[in-house]
This record gives C-alpha cells, structure tokens and sequence, in this order.
C-alpha cells in the first residue's frame, strides 16, 4: 500500500438543481431572525454576545431565489486529498463544500452526502444545500458563500506538501477569510486551517460555524465532553438542558428527537474542543480543533413529520430507496450561533480543525454519558493529539501566505474591486501574496464601479468628499450590483445631481444602512428615492398607460431597469414609515413598470397578501407574462389571497391541483395553514407537512 499523499483536480458529475440568475432586488430588507426568549440560567456572555452585532441585512449581497427543482447531470469541478487512509472530495464551486470524506479502512462514508444536490431556502442568500461540510462566515444563517464559488488553488510548501487553498473577499463584514486543506501521508484526519483577516480600521462583529451533515440511523449518537447544553428550539425558547436526558429522552441520539432542536454543549474554557458522532459499530465524524473553535453543536430535524419532510425535501430518495436522515454536528467561534465576537481592526485570526473517524467502542460510547464521554476523550486523542493539532496550527501559520502554485478555479471580483476602491481612498488591504484576488476575476458586476474609481482618480480628496468640481466631475451610467462603503456614497454623492442613476444608488446604499425601525432613517430614504425620480408616480399615469422609458431625475432619466427598483425601495421604505398602503401602491406600480420581474411580483405580492391587500395580487398577475403564472410560489399566493377575499373554494382547488413553492422558507407553515384553513377537516397531504412545530 502507497503512503503517499496527493491532491487531483477531477470533474465531479453530480444531478444538480438549476440555481438561476441572481435576484436584481437589493436586499434592504431587514433579516428575518426569531425572537428567542432566555430563561435565568443563560451566563451573561451569552446573553451580551447575542445583543448586539446582528446584521441589518444581507446587502450588498443579491438573493439566489430562482431555482427549480428540476435536476441535471452537471459537471463540477473537484479537488481530491487523498492518502491510504482518507480520500476528501471538495467543491470549489459551491463554496468550497467538503463534499466527501471517506474512510478507506472501513469503508464507510463519513459525511451524508450523495450524487444529487437540491437547493432549498435555508441560508442567508435564500439557496442552500444540504451534505457535507460548510464553512459559515459573517453572521448568523447559512453563509452568503454557501452556493457561490471560491477562489481555489494548490499550493506547494517548502517542504514539498501540497496543500488545497480557497479564499474570498466576505463583503457583510469587509473581511477575507481563506481555508487551506491538506491530508499527510499516514495521517488519519483531514486537517484544514482557517484564517480570518479584518484589514479595516474600527473591529468586525465576527461569526463563524463549520457546519457537517452526519448519516443518522436509529443507532447513532453524538458526544461531546459537556453535560449541560443550551437548547433552542422552533418555539422561541433558549433554556440550559441536559443532553442526556431532555423531556424525558437521551437527546444524544438524534433519532430519539421528536421534534428539531439545536444543543449548544458548554465546553469548560479548559476542555479540548471536539465531538464526535458513531454508528453501530462505532464508526463515524470526529470533529476536532486548536482551542479558539470554541463552540460545539448537535441539531437534529426531529422525528415528526415536518423534520422527515424537510430531510426528503432537501435530499430526496431514488425510488425504491429507504428515506436517508441526517443530523448535523458544527463548531463555532462562540458558544452559541446566536452570538457575534468582536474582531479587533487590523488583526488575523487562525486555527485548525481535524476531520477523522474516532474509531469508537459502541459498547462503551453507548453506555452512560460520563463514561461515554470519558471512552470519547481517549479515542479522539489516539485519533489525533493536542500536540499534533498544534503542530498543524504553526505548520498552516508558516504556510498562510505562500503564493499559489497552481490555480484551479476563480472566486468573485468583488475582491479585486474593493483593493481598488481601498487604494483610491487610502484605507488599508491585506497582504494578497496567499491570497491574490487578479484583475481577470472582474466581471460586468464590478464594471461600473470600477469605472466609477477611475474616473473620479485624482479627483476626490481621500476620503473621498462630496465636493467635486463640477468640470471634474464624471456621470455616472448607472450598474445592475451594489456596493457598500461610506466612500462610494460619497462619489455618488458627488454625481447625483447629473445622473439620475448616482441618485438613485445613493438612496439604495443609505437604505441598506439606515434603521428601518427609526421614523426619521425612513423619511430621509423616501425624500432620497423621490429626488432620484424627479417626483412621484401617480395613479392616473399609471391609468392612462403612460410607461415612459424612464423618469427625469435632476439630470439624465432613471432607465427602465432602476425605475422600478426605485419605486420598489421607496415603497418599502413608506411601509417601514408606518405609510403601508402608500407603500403598497408604490411596490404596485414598480410591477407595473416591470411586469417580467420575477423577484419583484413575488415579492409585492407577498406583502400584499401580508398587509391585507389580496386585490392587489389579481391587479399585478393581470399584466405577468404567462412564464410566471406557473410558478408555484404565485400559485400559493393566488391561493392565499383568494381565501383572503373569501373565495375559499377557489383556494382549495388551487391546493388540490397540487403545487410546489421551490424555496419554500424552513420552519414555514404557510401551506399546512391556508390548507386548514380553506379544507377544514379534511388530512394535510404529506407533501404540504413542512411545520416543525
């Protein structure tokens, strides 16, 4: 047997969804994050890392919302570590995912996974996919990256080993985060090495969870040396539980769970970090890293009928096939995923997680839960040492900033872009000889802003400042992306009283940024979005079908592609005003002007049938084309707002007729609930039995 250790760059043939164009929407809108209410016993530093840091939103991040569920044989690129004991199998591609990690000397699969992947809304961006392990940066849900590809390379160390290098530009926080990976010769874990680096003046609410899909059977379970857990459910609670028997049950066995929980298990400060999960025979994922991984997680989907439908939904089985469940074992930067911990300016953090199979003795992890985790302990050290991980740690320290060797696959431009815009306004940038973001990495995305940057060179004081030349000035064409950043208001700014389209990205970035909960934030993004259109859109205009190619801003027309985003953010801003029906006839007539605009009728619509307005929803699908009226999220909004105007037995044909809402939102009962509501006493079809409640 070879003991030597390589890395291949293959194609992987997987039945993938198709993930479809990004949303034009900027995403202003508030994240959706649940209440939870915490009982005495949470520490206080729980409670403190959980008060602050929360994101307002995703931008400038764009949704991924127009999948299908339609799948078809796709060829992804691949990256192999491999030696006589692990093969891992990564998808640059799809956020750097670990695919597969293998045990050759049992054979057995490590991680769920599979040879189908299917998108569903889970994650920050909305698309997500279950299988594997994910790396999740930035704040708290599924990563922005998480269906986004990565900037891939090989690099070769001075000592001849090759190690697999991903990197990205993580645009929520202004952070660059890079994974390397690499699997010795003889050695029995994975080892992958993370580097954070905060190039900004002022500290980063930082997260990060390392996220892997386990197979479940009945005979599974999962340890951790913690007896107690802070437990979350989808009832709003956070309370502080025992494991080992929660409600009755032995939680450490994920097929016991009735219903879908995350256990946050509280690690002792001095305690080595690791968990593990084993089958049967005592095989399975041992999680192990250096001590700043600090928190440690078990979620199960629970044993009911939502968690089963959702286990089907996100990795469907071929017919025939017995239904394959999985629960997932993370670790954190902190205790809990509801907590963000302060990332000082300037500075990188590092550390190394180990990926193996603990080889347990089910006779022994299965018994009770102190000598469980005691047995645990002495396999994960035989596995891999503290002293072996710390080595790794220095070794991946030495190695951070090697230059590729090899390149493999391209990230986004948005790294190239924002050097550039760090150089043009003096602020400091990472050391890119590891992880370099080329110019060839630029898209149409970052065209205009870059055009933006070049134009105004030399021109603007750095920081930039609003008071540019007028013969110096640069109009500004407009872009289809957005961007964030005090400076770039600032050249925008600048240009807005000759370009309608300066004005309108203006009011966009000062949405993105204000409090949607403060009157006076609203009112000034509402004068914004109205000087950028040169006045506002009547109802007799829209009566009189008078669509002009654009609205005369002070300057050149806003064009037909931001005339609508502008009428959408003006109207979402009046609702967030307390004005909703004024902002529900603004968002009205956006469709109005864009009528093909899947993202933005789904979602008028949506806040339509939300605030009361179901006519509305019939009034914006009179002028949709034919494509989207098959939709099954309109569909469930035809459904809905018909029930909603008393029509219930026009809503219960549209259930009965069968449809299917592709990114259906987790833990949403919409469906289950019209279903009641307009088939009263008659079953939930299994197909609509999504609640995890």
């Amino acid at each position: 047997m070879s003991n030597a250790a390589t890395i291949n760059v293959t194609t992987r043939t997987i039945e993938l969804a198709e993930l479809g164009p990004e949303s034009p929407l900027p995403t202003v809108q508030p994240l959706l994050e649940p209440p939870y209410a915490v009982d005495g016993g949470i520490p206080a530093e729980i409670v403190e890392g959980a008060s602050w840091g929360k994101a307002k939103n995703i931008y400038p991040y764009p949704l991924q919302d127009a999948y299908t569920r339609e799948t078809s044989a796709t060829g992804l690129t691949a990256v192999v570590l491999e030696n006589e004991h692990l093969k891992a199998t990564f998808l640059p591609q799809l956020g750097g995912r670990l695919w597969q990690l293998t045990d050759k000397d049992t054979g057995k699969e490590l991680l769920h996974t599979g040879d189908r992947i299917q998108f569903a809304n889970l994650a920050l961006r909305n698309a997500w996919f279950a299988g594997g392990i994910e790396w999740n940066i930035g704040t708290r849900g599924h990563s922005p990256t998480t269906c986004a590809p990565l900037h891939t390379a090989v690099v070769r160390t001075p000592e001849g080993r090759e190690v697999l290098r991903m990197w990205e530009f993580d645009r929520l926080r202004e952070v660059v985060f890079q994974i390397d990976a690499w699997l010795p010769a003889g050695s029995k874990v994975l080892f992958t090495a993370v580097r954070i680096r905060n190039p900004n003046d002022h500290a980063v609410p930082m997260y990060w969870w390392s996220n892997a899909a386990i197979p479940m059977t009945p005979e599974t379970r999962v340890i951790a040396p913690a007896g107690r857990a802070y437990a979350t459910g989808y009832d709003g609670s956070m309370t502080v539980v025992r494991p080992a028997d929660f409600q009755g049950i032995d939680a450490t066995w994920p097929a016991r769970n009735p219903h879908a929980a995350d256990f946050f298990f509280d690690l002792a400060p001095e305690q080595r970090r690791w968990e593990v999960a084993m089958d049967d025979a005592g095989d399975g994922l041992a999680l192990i890293s250096s001590p700043r991984l600090r928190g440690r997680k078990l979620f199960v989907w629970g044993g009911n009928a939502g968690g089963h439908r959702w286990q089907e939904w996100l990795t469907p089985s071929s017919q025939g096939e017995e239904p394959r469940r999985y629960a997932e074992i993370q670790a954190g930067l902190a205790q809990t995923q509801f907590e963000h911990v302060s990332m000082p300016a300037g500075t990188s953090w590092q550390w190394v997680e180990a990926y193996g199979n603990a080889r347990l003795d089910p006779s022994q992890a299965g018994g009770a839960w102190d000598a469980a985790v005691g047995h645990a302990g002495e396999r994960v050290d035989a596995l891999v040492s503290e002293e072996a991980v710390e080595a790794a740690l220095a070794d991946s320290a030495r190695w951070a900033d090697l230059a590729p060797t090899e390149f493999v696959a391209a990230g986004s431009g948005w790294g190239a872009l924002e050097r550039a815009r760090r150089h043009a306004s003096g602020m400091n940038w990472i050391d890119e000889s590891g992880t370099p973001f080329a110019d060839e990495s630029l898209t149409a995305d970052q065209a205009p802003w870059l055009d933006l940057l070049t134009a105004n060179a030399g021109i603007v004081e750095k920081p930039f400042e609003a008071s540019v030349s007028e013969e110096a000035r640069q109009p500004f064409g407009g872009a289809g992306s957005f961007v964030r950043g005090l400076d770039w208001e600032d050249l925008l700014a600048a240009a807005r009283n000759e370009s309608a389209e300066a004005a309108f990205h203006h009011a966009v970035m000062v949405h993105a940024r204000a409090d949607a909960t403060n009157a006076e934030d609203m009112q000034a993004v509402i004068g914004m979005y109205r000087r950028a259109m040169g006045g506002l859109v009547t109802a007799d205009t829209i009566a009189a079908g008078n669509h002009p190619d654009g609205i005369v801003g002070a300057g050149a027309p806003l064009g037909n592609r931001s005339l609508p985003l502008a009428l959408r953010g003006l109207g979402l801003a009046l609702m967030a005003a307390g004005e909703v029906d004024e902002g529900l006839i603004q968002l009205n007539f956006a469709c109005h002007y864009a009528p093909g605009n899947r993202a933005l009728l789904l979602e008028a619509m949506s806040l339509a049938v939300d605030n009361g307005w179901p006519e509305m929803v019939f009034d914006v699908l009179e002028r949709a084309p034919a494509s989207l009226l098959s939709l099954g999220r309109v569909k469930f909004l035809q459904a809905r707002a018909h029930a909603d105007a008393g029509n219930r037995g026009a809503a219960a044909a549209i259930l009965k007729a069968g449809i299917e809402v592709p990114d259906l939102r987790e833990g949403a009962n919409s469906i289950t609930e019209l279903w009641r509501r307009v088939c009263p006493g008659e079953d939930v079809p299994e197909q609509y039995q999504f609640s995890m409640r």
